[in-house]
């Protein structure tokens, strides 16, 4: 079997198993942090709340939020397309014009992407 073939089912392998774990909830967090902290789970989850409002907040107002050592928020603005053809897998497409919006991306911070 060729080491593309092998490199082509480990990937399938891969993904199969990341499809049968679930990611972890709200309250699976505020469980697992409640026990961490030693404090109660209204705690946790006003301090959830009370993150989400802060991180909502700069986003709007700067465009970037990070949280140390996990993720980095940002905004990104995409600017508007007109309609009219467009070549696409060689054929040609009627487009319909877009207006300008903003995309919010998330992206690891380099620690977590060493420790992964």
């Amino acid at each position: 079997m060729a080491p593309a073939m092998k490199a082509m089912k480990a990937k399938k392998v891969a993904m199969k198993a990341m499809k049968g774990q679930k990611a972890m909830t709200k309250g699976g967090l505020m469980g697992s942090l409640a026990d961490a902290t030693e404090m109660k789970k209204s705690d946790i989850a006003k301090i959830l709340n009370s993150l989400t409002e802060i991180g909502t907040e700069e986003v709007k107002k700067s465009g970037k939020f990070i949280l140390p050592g996990l993720c980095m928020i940002k905004t990104r603005q995409k600017p508007a397309t007109k309609a009219g053809k467009r070549l696409m897998f060689g054929k040609e497409v009627m487009v319909k014009a877009q207006p300008a919006k903003t995309v919010v991306r998330a992206s690891p911070v380099a620690a977590l992407k060493s420790q992964i």
